[in-house]
């Protein structure tokens, strides 16, 4: 019974990593907060984004944020951080994020049928993870959330999104990729720019396979926790709750 809920939750990882990642990204890159950023104070959305985000940490130094991001180029983090926990401070802008999220999933996620059964599931396996070594996902975790399921719903995706990307640091470190090389080897030069790095880039190409091997340790991580905090009856549930949500996502 073990082997087969790891089976079944490596095909659930598989299934539902990439949607995740899109609703998460959706949301963070949203004009619309973008715009709700701009009421509050944060006129560059960027500097929301890289405050607010990394704000789920605390008010730490732009150092502690580059370290847990991961793959930007730590002079760009620091510039956008610093500018936007310049404007009420990093714990305020993580707190203006999560609200930013909740006022997104009422926008985008409120007419979706048996969202609140979505967000159920979900909150298990959101509260059943193990976070040892995941501070932006146990940051994240434990931000207030919103009291409507629209609005969990969001927050919710984004809180999965943060526990991937965690772990995928965890194995492109293991892989023995540099940020840099990370982003290189997984979404070229165009991705490696938007993240900060400039050229000339270093020559990718011979070690694209550890990228390989990182995407495999991140889905064995992630089906091996998942299996922890899942029953195998709650996968297929799971799953086909990602899947509307994603549906749902503009």
């Amino acid at each position: 019974m073990a082997t087969m809920d790891q089976s079944g939750a490596l095909e659930v990882i598989q299934a539902t990593s990439a949607p995740i990642h899109d609703i998460g990204s959706a949301i963070y890159l949203s004009p619309d907060v973008f715009g709700w950023a701009a009421e509050w104070g944060w006129s560059n959305p960027f500097a929301f984004y890289f405050a607010g985000r990394g704000g789920m940490l605390g008010d730490v130094g732009a150092e502690v944020v580059s370290s847990a991001f991961g793959w930007f180029e730590p002079s760009a983090v620091t510039a956008f951080f610093d500018e936007g926990a310049a404007v009420k401070g990093a714990s305020t802008a993580a707190l203006r994020m999560a609200e930013a999220h909740a006022l997104w999933g009422r926008k985008h996620l409120g007419d979706v049928k048996g969202l609140g059964d979505i967000v159920a599931v979900t909150q298990t396996l959101v509260d059943g993870l193990e976070g040892s070594g995941l501070p932006l996902f146990t940051g994240w975790r434990a931000a207030p959330r919103a009291g409507d399921d629209a609005g969990r719903a969001a927050q919710l995706m984004q809180i999965l999104r943060e526990w991937r990307g965690g772990l995928h640091l965890v194995a492109t470190t293991a892989a023995g990729l540099t940020p840099q090389e990370a982003i290189l080897t997984n979404e070229g030069e165009g991705q490696a720019k938007f993240f900060g790095w400039s050229e000339p880039f270093p020559e990718f190409e011979p070690i694209k396979p550890k990228h390989d091997e990182a995407e495999e340790i991140t889905d064995r991580l992630c089906a091996s926790a998942l299996a922890d905090a899942l029953n195998g009856s709650e996968y297929g549930a799971f799953q086909a709750g990602v899947a509307v949500l994603r549906a749902a996502t503009p």
